[in-house]
């Protein structure tokens, strides 16, 4: 029976793979170090392939380098013998939740995800320890240890604190170089995951911008890059030469050209349904006193559903409209002339800086009824703004005050303390996803931090009815007490009950802000998950016997009648087998006893996977499961009653359910 591999995907043989189907040429077989033979990438075959001139050796071409940069491709494209363990106990609604929450560090999830979730990742967004030059340079330890298997067996990269950001300081020589690296990798593996319509988006401050534009050049392709959105979040209280108000948020694209037509936020299907609704009741009424009146009553009952459209409470006969002061001019002056009351005769009180537009202008405008008047002169004129004009766009530049993010997580933390330094807006969150993914996307956070986006998504799906689903990633990261705003995150700890690391505080952000959220009223089709399954990066549930059984002494033969580790659950087993076989990780799982053993169904029927590692396995409980009709079903190798039964139990699933795949571990 075919084993499973129970380790993430060797990205470098895949890589070669891919290598071979364009250029045969240029994959041989070599013999290794160790004298085996395998395939191998010919080089100098490779590059004359892709040139149109004589290779002699190394030209010069335009690309980004550092010290390191081979060995951060070589970290990223090995694999790793890990594995994903859930913890019912730290998770809200484990069985029925979509959504995720992964402990650990993310270039361990992001390999651990490639089978399970290739492709499928609608929106990326990246907040990276930032490369300061002042104050707490971070960078994650990601050093490449030895050969394959050392790294596979590797579990720990952390100090004996149990800290795995350290800091950086241009005094090491590899200021940019280390953080260029530990970027590099994440970003690599990242980007198969992304979906052929997805993007990523990456939080970055000057120091770093230039870098991370070059580093996703080469990992996208200059031709995928969407834009950089400047969010102009605050005053510098604290200016050099530049008081800095700003940052930046690169967009990449995994395939620009599938964006085309698809990327948009939720509130241009809120517009199409205004101009329809004001289409439909101007043709069946010619009234004006009558439109209204039925508008209004449609409106009432739609209203919780128009998000930002929600002052579009009129109708005429050019359909659903709403009053802006877009006549007034901003920031300067303008134009000054009278612009009269059709009621009282009189001229109408003007704006600050005056009009906008010309008197020219206004006399059209006045002329095809687009002004409307207040009860008398004294209210300033406003414009007549139609659905059918409402333009839903991201805007490059945009303001949003910086300090709203700890006032969000004032009003879930009413502890008063300061749990996170300076978290993101959730209003920027929802603004990057509801233009990023569609109402059942997948959206990814690779550095977690405060769970803003978490809470966005979940914010959104109340308010609009979707089904977004995020995965948050966050390695648990001890808090220090080297700072106030740390003394106060420890503090806060210690007082909730949680181990003071910063996933800790994650979850309990993302815990708070669904139960606030479900006290919330919602859109009628609202399936109210706010929940999520907590999943905890470790090492494998295989022993070491497992991945290298010629490695085994033949003398302790009798330890090895187990090549799971002992302290490991079914659930244990049963998720690292998801993971191998890329089944997703948030379908509802089912436990049941059948003949004395514990069986787990994944899905609904037919189901994705049928499991039981319980040992005593005999043909019987074969053929009661194979009556399923499965299409996959996995058992423990050394979990059969007899070598009879573990022979025969390929052959009763080819005979009952010949569409399943039938593995053990």
């Amino acid at each position: 029976m075919e084993k499973m591999k129970m380790h993430s995907p060797n990205l470098t043989r895949e890589n070669i793979t891919r290598i071979r189907e364009m250029f045969p040429g240029c994959v041989t077989e070599a013999q290794g170090k160790d004298g085996k033979i395998r395939l191998a990438v010919d080089f100098d075959q490779l590059r004359q392939e892709l040139s149109e001139s004589i290779v002699d050796g190394p030209q010069e071409r335009y690309h980004l380098n550092w010290p390191g940069k081979r060995e951060a491709l070589l970290t990223a494209n090995a694999p790793i013998a890990k594995t994903l363990r859930p913890c019912r106990e730290e998770s809200v609604d484990f069985d029925t939740t979509k959504s995720l929450f992964i402990e650990g560090d993310n270039l361990e999830a992001l390999k651990l995800l490639q089978e399970t979730y290739l492709g499928q990742v609608k929106m990326i967004y990246v907040d990276p320890p930032y490369n300061r030059k002042k104050g707490n340079n971070l960078v994650y330890r990601d050093d490449f240890v030895g050969n394959t298997y050392e790294y596979l067996t590797q579990s720990n990269q952390a100090d004996e604190h149990g800290y795995r950001l350290v800091a950086n300081t241009e005094a090491n020589g590899r200021f940019h170089s280390d953080w260029l690296g530990m970027m590099y990798q994440r970003l690599r593996v990242a980007r198969n995951l992304l979906a052929p319509a997805g993007v990523i988006a990456i939080s970055i401050d000057d120091a770093e911008t230039a870098n991370v534009l070059h580093l996703c050049y080469e990992v996208f392709g200059e031709s995928n890059f969407v834009g950089t959105l400047i969010w102009k979040n605050a005053t510098d209280n604290n200016p050099t030469n530049v008081a800095v108000e700003h940052e930046s948020i690169h967009v990449f694209a995994r395939s620009k050209s599938n964006l085309e037509g698809v990327w948009k936020s939720s509130v241009s299907d809120v517009k199409e349904v205004l101009v329809r609704i004001g289409s439909e009741l101007a043709e069946k009424y010619s009234d004006l006193t009558d439109l209204q009146s039925a508008y209004t009553e449609w409106y009432r009952e739609n209203k919780t559903q128009l998000g930002p459209l929600a002052d579009y409470k009129f109708i005429d006969g050019n359909g659903v409209y709403a009053g802006s002061r877009s006549v007034h001019n901003p920031g300067k002056e303008g134009y000054r002339y009278d612009v009269i009351h059709p009621d009282t005769g009189k001229a109408c009180k003007q704006p600050l800086m005056g009009y906008r537009f010309p008197e020219e202008t206004m006399k059209r405008l006045l002329s095809e009824r687009r002004v409307l008047f207040g009860d008398d002169e004294n209210k300033l004129i406003e414009l007549k703004v139609y659905a059918s004009e409402f333009e839903d766009k991201l805007s490059s530049v945009f303001e949003l005050d910086g300090r709203s993010g700890p006032y969000d997580l004032k009003a879930l933390f009413p502890e008063g303390k300061k749990v996170f330094s300076n978290p993101k807006p959730v209003l920027l969150m929802e603004r990057l996803v509801s233009f990023m993914t569609g109402p059942q996307d997948i959206c990814l956070d690779m550095f977690a931090g405060s769970s803003t986006l978490a809470h966005a998504t979940l914010e959104l799906n109340r308010r609009e009815g979707g089904s977004r689903r995020f995965i948050s990633v966050q390695y648990p990261e001890r808090i220090g007490q080297d700072s106030k705003d740390a003394k106060e995150a420890y503090n806060f700890c210690k007082q909730a009950g949680l181990e003071p690391l910063i996933s800790e505080i994650s979850k309990e952000r993302t815990r708070r802000a669904g139960a606030a959220l479900r006290e919330k009223e919602g859109v009628p089709d609202w399936s109210r998950d706010v929940g999520f399954r907590v999943l905890k990066i470790d090492s494998s549930n295989m022993a070491d016997v497992y991945y290298t059984p010629d490695a085994a002494d033949q003398n302790k033969f009798q330890y090895y009648v187990d090549n799971i580790k002992p302290d490991r659950t079914s659930e244990d087993l049963l998720f690292q087998v998801l993971l191998d076989w890329g089944v997703d990780l948030s379908l509802p799982i089912r436990k049941e006893t059948i003949q004395g053993k514990a069986v787990f169904f994944v899905n609904e029927p037919p189901y994705d996977l049928v499991a039981c590692f319980d040992t005593g396995v005999n043909e019987d409980l074969v053929k009661e499961l194979a009556k399923f009709e499965p299409l996959r079903v996995v058992f423990r190798d050394a979990g059969f009653a007899t070598d009879a039964a573990k022979i025969n139990v390929e052959q009763i699933f080819k005979q009952m359910s010949p569409g399943t795949d039938v593995k053990s571990i």
